[in-house]
């Protein structure tokens, strides 16, 4: 980057929104005791930001506010500026949400904090307009009424600060001990069926949020309970946000969120980690399901991820932003009637226009011409009602979005954030590798294994990841998530060196992160230290917004037990699951990860095990079909005959497999096992049959 003579101390981040405030005259900080340090030596308050590059009101603030010379003016004179990048430090935006929460009852991006020199929270919101609009108060009346406080009212200022903080600490500890227990299941799924829009999908009303891991548990829960709604909730979910504007029908992949109830108008930004959860349901429900619809939706993000977020070397970027400047509202990926005519012949546009609703009136405020692209009509209706064929409608409709995906690229695409986070890395991976074995994507398998060993390449210490390679280090969702995807390179490649990873990974955990006295895991290291409010401990059980690392990090501890056969993991999964036992029924829907991890403990594991020589292609081929099932709470190994002894199987399993040197299939479900399948074709049965309500899938070749 080239130093603007004006920038400032910015430039040199790591961070790309923190580059991208490089240019604006404000003296910023980056997070660090630097700037607490210096408020205090000048007794001025400090200025919080947090933001990021994916974030457009954060951009929207940034040159309405922070590009304005007198503003900057004022606030370098009178307050401590800092700056954060809430995806580079989930650590601070955690704590400082929750503390303006409790202020304002309102959060997200940008958040604006006012705080003491100590780091305490005294005022704060969200986007401040410059002057007062949207029914807020103007940025700079804001600025001027928290200095007079700060000078006039210190006792009062410091009085709010002390109550702030105290409630905090408490709202901070999201665990409460319980005993575990089927009802809690219960209780989360007719609470979730209760929220489902049964029109749209989903859960809720609007702003509408996909919450893939909430409909991963109910297609789990749907083996064992089998109610009929459990399945109308999941498809009418999924195919609600497969036909949405949502969903990015030209690119592949999800916006991360719907402005509305039925999923048409979204915030136009593509986070890495909503993608990873969403390929992983959609594949997850073709496997048990076998519609076809959720196939083509994965091939679409492993698209989108291979064209957009993929490094060659392995590694994910971590977010596309929404828009190209601070007055465009998604218009890269929203369309004109005009637009579309200039592309397309008549009868292109008949259909596409059809199904899509591309009409002279769109969706967007900022231009009502625009129009967001979704599946507005069913093709056959539409084809029915312009008098088209269905075949014949459905190769127009392709023609014209390869027309228009081709002038897409043509435009100005919005920032791709290449930051690797390790966490989020990992959750790509792992969804990767079962993109690999369920649509036999020899790309996804081979791009999410160099991802796992670049991550294992670039950390020094053999039991511990930093969140970006040579960044901060000691945050737990980035240790849980990378345990977790290890353990799926070890089922997909049966190399033992992925297992003694994910192990060496969760003792570390166990000994970093655990609370001695409560159970459960901290979010950061108990010796990491910090300032401000980064002293206080935070014990999250919510999937807010990625998956809960305690609920990650218990069913990790579950899969270990299954693949090691040492009891101690299955009691470490209990003592997490019990540590937030209390509080899980109640939470249902936002704490889905811990509600699996329940699932996995109080229920019968499945296993699918493969035996064979190393070099035989049709154990290769039956470990594969094996990797492609659906299964809930299922764990698949692959062993060649000399390993058998070592391994520690169910007794039931290693009974039949001990006396077979393969190639042969073994599936038990609890201690209830099948026969052994000794060929291709049994073992598609056994696995359907082990599958039960669900149906095995064969890889697509």
């Amino acid at each position: 980057m080239n130093q603007h003579p004006r920038d400032n101390r910015l430039v040199s981040s790591g961070s790309a929104y923190l580059r991208s405030a490089a240019h604006q005259p404000i003296d910023w900080h980056a997070w660090g005791p630097e700037p607490f340090a210096l408020a205090r030596a000048g007794d001025r308050p400090v200025l919080l930001d947090i933001g990021a590059v994916w974030c457009h009101w954060c951009h929207v603030m940034d040159g309405e506010s922070y590009e304005d010379p007198g503003l900057a003016d004022f606030l370098n004179r009178h307050f401590v500026c800092v700056k954060v990048d809430r995806d580079e430090r989930p650590d601070v935006d955690a704590r400082y949400q929750r503390a303006v929460q409790m202020l304002t009852q309102q959060g997200g991006w940008p958040l604006t904090a006012f705080l003491t020199p100590e780091g305490e929270v005294f005022y704060g919101g969200t986007y401040f307009p410059p002057d007062g609009k949207y029914g807020r108060p103007g940025f700079r009346t804001v600025l001027e009424s928290v200095l007079e406080a700060w000078r006039e009212r210190r006792g009062q200022v410091s009085a709010q600060a002390l109550a702030i903080r105290r409630v905090l600490e408490e709202g901070l500890d999201e665990g409460s001990g319980g005993e575990l227990s089927p009802a809690i299941l219960d209780r989360a799924v007719d609470t979730m069926l209760r929220m489902f829009d049964p029109v749209h999908g989903g859960f809720g009303r609007s702003p509408k949020f996909p919450h893939p891991a909430g409909l991963a548990l109910l297609l789990a829960r749907l083996r064992d309970d089998g109610r009929a709604e459990i399945r109308t909730v999941i498809e009418r979910t999924l195919d609600g946000m497969a036909g949405g504007g949502i969903h990015d029908h030209l690119g592949g992949g999800f916006h991360r969120y719907s402005v509305d109830a039925e999923w048409i108008v979204p915030h136009f930004e593509k986070m890495s980690y909503d993608n990873s959860e969403l390929l992983q349901i959609y594949l997850d429900a073709f496997a048990a399901l076998g519609i076809d619809r959720y196939a083509d939706v994965a091939r679409g993000i492993v698209r989108w991820v291979r064209e957009v977020l993929a490094d060659a070397e392995g590694g994910y970027a971590a977010s596309q932003d929404a828009d190209v400047g601070l007055h465009d509202d998604g218009d890269y990926f929203t369309w004109t009637r005009d637009e579309a005519a200039t592309l397309l012949t008549a009868e292109e546009l008949d259909v596409a226009g059809a199904y899509y609703d591309i009409g002279t009136a769109g969706e967007m405020q900022h231009d009502p011409s625009r129009n967001v692209l979704y599946a507005a009509t069913p093709l056959a209706a539409a084809a029915t009602r312009l008098g088209y064929e269905l075949p014949v409608a459905e190769a127009l409709l392709r023609s014209a979005e390869d027309k228009l995906r081709a002038r897409r690229t043509e435009r100005t695409a919005p920032f791709v954030d290449h930051t690797r986070y390790t966490g989020w890395n990992a959750m790509m991976a792992a969804a990767m590798l079962r993109a690999g074995a369920v649509l036999d994507d020899p790309w996804a398998r081979g791009h999410a294994l160099r991802t796992l060993e670049r991550i294992r390449g670039e950390n020094d210490d053999p039991d511990t990841v930093a969140h970006t390679p040579h960044g901060v280090g000691g945050l737990l969702e980035d240790q849980v998530q990378t345990a977790s995807a290890a353990l799926d390179a070890h089922e997909d490649t049966a190399n033992r060196a992925w297992l003694e990873w994910a192990t060496a990974l969760m003792e570390r955990v166990f000994r970093d992160y655990r609370d001695p006295d409560a159970g459960g895991f901290f979010d950061r290291a108990r010796e990491s230290g910090g300032e401000g409010l980064l002293q206080s401990r935070l014990r999250p059980v919510d999937d807010a917004p990625t998956p809960s690392a305690n609920g990650v990090a218990a069913v990790v501890c579950s899969r270990l037990a299954e693949l090691t056969g040492n009891q101690v993991w299955r009691d470490r999964a209990a003592e997490v699951l019990t540590a937030f036992a209390g509080r899980a029924a109640e939470l249902g829907l936002h704490a889905a990860t811990y509600l699996i991890a329940l699932d996995r403990q109080l229920n019968p594991p499945t296993h699918l095990v493969v035996v064979g020589p190393r070099d035989d292609k049709v154990t290769d081929r039956m470990h594969r079909l094996a990797l492609a099932a659906y299964a809930p709470r299922c764990t698949v190994q692959r062993l060649s005959p000399d390993e058998l002894g070592a391994s520690p199987l169910p007794t039931a399993l290693a009974a039949m497999a001990g006396r077979s040197a393969g190639p042969a299939g073994y599936a038990c479900v609890g201690t209830s096992c099948s026969a052994p399948a000794d060929n291709e074709d049994a073992w598609r049965a056994t696995l359907s049959a082990t599958s039960s309500d669900v149906r095995l899938v064969t890889p697509y070749t």
